[in-house]
């Protein structure tokens, strides 16, 4: 059964902004942390942000200071992107995981047992 559904993403110019969100299931939004994932051509899969069910909340350096993750209402959570770049370009994955956050650390892509289908974002 499908617990993450994805919306959002498209295509926009450099310095533009999108969002995207994650519709998720009731019983893994209170208990699960959450975060985005993003894979490029050619590139391993990239953990951008992952965020606790205590609040912490860890960045990747390629995107601190312009990407934001929140837990919005609805079972629902979101990235805003800002300040795009053409190196943001990939599939952006939401992901969700029965982890306890280390402070400053993202985890690896198998320590989250849940995943979105994906959506591309492109910046030109």
């Amino acid at each position: 059964q499908v617990q993450l559904v994805e919306s959002g993403g498209g295509s926009v110019q450099a310095g533009g902004s999108l969002r995207l969100s994650c519709k998720i299931d009731g019983h893994l939004y209170y208990s699960h942390s959450v975060g985005w994932f993003r894979q490029a051509p050619g590139k391993e899969r990239e953990g951008l942000v992952a965020m606790g069910t205590d609040g912490i909340t860890n960045y990747a350096d390629s995107v601190k200071g312009r990407f934001t993750i929140s837990r919005d209402g609805g079972k629902t959570f979101a990235l805003q992107m800002n300040d795009l770049k053409p190196e943001d370009s990939g599939v952006y994955y939401c992901v969700a995981g029965l982890i306890d956050l280390l402070r400053g650390v993202i985890p690896r892509a198998a320590a989250f047992n849940y995943w979105g289908q994906g959506t591309q974002v492109t910046v030109s």
